[in-house]
Order: structure tokens, then C-alpha cells, then sequence
């Protein structure tokens, strides 16, 4: 049977200020796949996350997203099944279900409706004691958790996540991979994971791409990528070796 794409990129490129920060003549990312873009600060991830989740649009190319051409061209309840978790992720001013709910109210999800769903994420993700209290004054690491928990409620199609666990404690960083981990399990979820931390990339990942310079340098499956890799670039960062 052959893979489905979910994304498929062709000669994407996007430039800020004259200054080109992302160049990708082509790179297709599988459905229900989970895909680790790794790379020094600068490099480009955050912007191709940004592209594929339609917050920016390139300014040559095209990014399709499964069999339509234009990812810009979607209806929104299409787009709607992308979902962001950001580094730093922006929550309302009330309490942790309210924000987990969100994403279901906006979607037209009654309040008896989408309660059991909140309430299985938040116990899932060890915040059922702060179902009440203000998200904003929680915990870095709370707030992630009120972050994916937001993201996964309405059971998107693709998840996208910018360096979700950056400067997380130990414990929180294993509530949020064993949560991802079980999403993955409980069915097809396109994951896209942004992040610094080559140990989480070989954890989670089944593929993995270093981008440099805003140019996909290589893409492979994660033990390849990290046991033989076909560019000597590879081989350096993996082992923790500056790169340009």
C-alpha cells in the first residue's frame, strides 16, 4: 500500500528582508508519521513550521497538504485540523478547562459535549487539581501541558510543535512524550516536532531532517540518520559538533 503524504513542498522558499531563510526545492512528510526537524538556532525550523501550519505563505513554491495543490487555498474548518504548540504558548486569562476547551467551543462543541474530552486530557497530563485555577499563573511546564492538552482536544489531524519541552524539567518533559506517544497509538496523528534536543528526536521520531542555513540538508529514517547518515554535516551534529 503506498504512503499517504500529508505535506508535500516543492521549491518553497521564504525570504525576510531580502534574506533568504528557508529553501527547500522538495520534501514530503508522511501521514501519521511523526517528523523531527533538528538544527542550530537560525536554521530554519521554526519558519517551515510556521509555513505548514498557514501562519506565513512562501514567497515562491507551493505547499500542498494532502491531495490539494494550496495549503493558502484550504477552507478553514480544513485547516483547522493543523494545530500548534508553541515554545511559549499564549493562554486565555481563565482557568485551565476553559482553555483546554477552547478549541472545541470554536468549533461549535456544547459544553456537555466536549467536559469528558477536557477531563480525560487534563487527568491524562496530571492537571485534574488545577481544572480551576488560572492557567496564566501555572508552571512553565503546566502551561505546556495546558498547551498540547488545548491542541489535542478536538483530535486534529496534524500536530505541529516548536521546541514544546525547551527548558522543561525532566518529569514534565516525560508527561508530554508519553502523551504524544499515546495520541500516536490511539490513532493517525502527523506530528512535525521542532526541537534542539537530539535525544528527543531519536526517542520519538520516525524520521528526521537537519536543516542548515534554511537548506534541508538530509531527511532519514531516525536510526539511519543518526547510525550512518549520508552527509558528514549529519554526523557532526548528532555528535554535538558545531556546524555552519
Amino acid at each position: 500500500m503506498p504512503t499517504e503524504i500529508e505535506f508535500a513542498l516543492e521549491d518553497v522558499r521564504r525570504v525576510y528582508a531580502g534574506r533568504t531563510v528557508l529553501d527547500i526545492p522538495a520534501l514530503e512528510i508522511r501521514r501519521g508519521e511523526l517528523l523531527a526537524l533538528v538544527g542550530p538556532s537560525g536554521s530554519g525550523k521554526s519558519t517551515l513550521l510556521r509555513l505548514l501550519n498557514g501562519l506565513e505563505k512562501p514567497d515562491t513554491g507551493r505547499i500542498g497538504f494532502r491531495q490539494q495543490p494550496d495549503l493558502g487555498a484550504l477552507p478553514l474548518a480544513t485547516r483547522r485540523q493543523i494545530t500548534t504548540v508553541f515554545q511559549h504558548p499564549r493562554l486565555l486569562d481563565r482557568s485551565v478547562e476553559e482553555n483546554v476547551a477552547l478549541g472545541l467551543r470554536i468549533r461549535g462543541v456544547g459544553r456537555a459535549t466536549a467536559r469528558p474530552r477536557v477531563r480525560e486530557l487534563l487527568d491524562e497530563l496530571g492537571l485534574a487539581a488545577h481544572a480551576r485555577a488560572p492557567a496564566p499563573r501555572l508552571s512553565a511546564g503546566e502551561r505546556q501541558r495546558v498547551a498540547l492538552a488545548r491542541s489535542l482536544a478536538f483530535d486534529p489531524a496534524v500536530l505541529l510543535l516548536d521546541e514544546p519541552t525547551a527548558n522543561l524539567d525532566p518529569h514534565n518533559v516525560s508527561l508530554l512524550e508519553e502523551r504524544i506517544r499515546r495520541e500516536r497509538a490511539r490513532r493517525p496523528l502527523t506530528v512535525v516536532l521542532v526541537t534542539h534536543n537530539v535525544f528527543q528526536a531519536r526517542r520519538l521520531a520516525d524520521r528526521c531532517a537537519l536543516l542548515l542555513g534554511g537548506k534541508l540538508v538530509e531527511v532519514g529514517e531516525t536510526q539511519r540518520f543518526f547510525e550512518t547518515p549520508l552527509d558528514a554535516r549529519v554526523t557532526a551534529f548528532v555528535r554535538g559538533e558545531m556546524v555552519w
